[in-house]
């Protein structure tokens, strides 16, 4: 498994991620390998899928034939997709399984849940995804699939869980990427969570659930 971790492209890495990234390989029994991608605005678009696809070569040069899993969370998610957008373009083979967790896929910020839920998230705000997506496209339409990869092509496209919590600003992301993914896309909405809620599994039961729901998914395949 590769886990392309979230933080807006701006900040994060196994600092961040080093407990959930743990927890999740235990839950799938599968390896996992974290990438600390560059980081915006000193590596904006397209630094941190540069990084990302070149993982994944090198993962499958090194274990040829095996399957392979990306898990993204926020930021992450979009890269897991950019990555897809990527590899696809090149004629190469996508992951066999995909699994996002509070995906950010639009970075023009048109969701409805933006405006709606902006009081209750107390994890990220639009003040924060605008500066984020920015920083990050660096001058890029925010539009462009690359950058919002929810406006891409989901044909033929892998077996992928989304995870997203009720109470989160990003949930419209979630469950529009559900709708145009279609039929192998399965989208699990938690009650009363936030943004990334995963990531407090230490002591909200709720993470634990998602990260053993998300790591039966991960292990179902060859």
């Amino acid at each position: 498994m590769l886990l392309l971790h979230g933080g807006g492209y701006c900040w994060g890495g196994l600092a961040t991620h080093r407990e959930f990234a743990a927890r999740l390989a235990h839950a799938a029994q599968r390896p996992i390998t974290v990438l600390d991608y560059r980081l915006a605005p000193e590596h904006p678009y397209p630094a941190a899928i540069d990084d990302a696809v070149a993982t994944v070569r090198e993962l499958r040069q090194a274990k040829p034939g095996q399957p392979l899993a990306i898990v993204g969370d926020s930021a992450g998610g979009g890269l897991a997709l950019a990555v897809c957008r990527r590899l696809r373009r090149a004629g190469e083979s996508l992951p066999d399984r995909l699994a996002l967790i509070s995906p950010w896929v639009d970075l023009t910020q048109s969701g409805s849940s933006i405006a709606d839920l902006s009081e209750v998230d107390p994890v990220i705000s639009l003040p924060s995804l605008q500066q984020c997506a920015e920083r990050y496209a660096a001058g890029h339409a925010l539009h462009d699939p690359e950058l919002s990869p929810l406006f891409g092509d989901f044909e033929e496209f892998p077996q992928t869980l989304i995870q997203v919590g009720q109470h989160e600003i990003l949930l419209d992301d979630s469950r529009r990427l559900a709708e145009r993914i279609g039929a192998a896309a399965r989208l699990e909405v938690t009650c009363d969570m936030w943004h990334v809620w995963h990531l407090f599994a230490s002591v909200l039961p709720e993470a634990r659930t998602a990260i053993a729901r998300a790591g039966e998914f991960l292990s179902d395949h060859p």
